[in-house]
């Protein structure tokens, strides 16, 4: 498995619309986010595992709404009357913690007058949430599936993020990481800083040939 080596340095990567790759892993959650004003309850929850474009897709919607984007585990010091009838974005709501009694009055603050969108890598029964009141109508919350991406979503993920990065690479690059990375987008972001990091370090370019010692060097460790 990849690893995110602690010396990468976070490239710029563009969250628009215009950059979101369509997928029949993410066409559904996106044809959902972007009817957003046709949400029950005026509220959504995107289901995914890590990396999968839960974040892309919450800065998608954002921007159609005007939403303010939340980290759920820094809902305890955010202002939420100041949030009263906004939309509003949590991430990572699974990981909300203790601070669940807060999430719960975003809920209704934001669903009364505007809308709700929150992202989470499981399904509300499985947040140890303490507070009845927050799981029933985290519940009762719609939700968009993101699956697992396939060898065509990798592939532009991975022209994506070294483009992003100002990289050029050989043809015979992307389809040679395709068939040899783990299937995720998290799992794309990793490999892609760890091979621009090595070849930064080594002054050579990135090629097929220092992908394969790269990888072959990783899956021995």
């Amino acid at each position: 498995m990849i690893r995110q080596l602690a010396f990468d340095l976070p490239a710029a990567e563009a969250m628009t619309r215009d950059a979101f790759f369509v997928a029949p892993s993410n066409a559904l959650a996106l044809q959902i986010v972007e009817h957003w004003q046709d949400w029950p309850g005026r509220k959504l929850l995107i289901l995914g595992p890590e990396g999968s474009g839960k974040t892309h897709l919450a800065h998608v919607w954002a921007a159609l709404a005007g939403a303010e984007i939340l980290a759920a585990e820094a809902l305890a010091e955010t202002d939420l009357a100041a949030l009263s009838g906004r939309p509003v974005v949590v991430e990572d709501a699974d990981r909300v913690g203790p601070a669940e009694t807060r999430l719960f009055h975003l809920h209704n603050l934001a669903t009364s007058g505007a809308a709700l969108l929150m992202t989470a890598r499981r399904p509300p029964r499985d947040w140890g949430l303490g507070l009845p009141d927050l799981l029933s109508r985290m519940q009762a919350t719609q939700i968009a599936r993101l699956e697992a991406p396939d060898d065509a979503l990798l592939s532009a993920v991975l022209v994506k993020l070294f483009a992003d990065r100002q990289v050029a690479v050989p043809g015979n690059l992307i389809p040679y990481l395709v068939s040899r990375m783990p299937r995720s987008i998290g799992a794309a972001r990793a490999l892609v800083a760890a091979l621009d990091a090595r070849a930064l370090a080594e002054g050579r370019p990135i090629t097929r040939a220092l992908a394969a010692a790269f990888l072959d060097r990783a899956e021995q460790e």
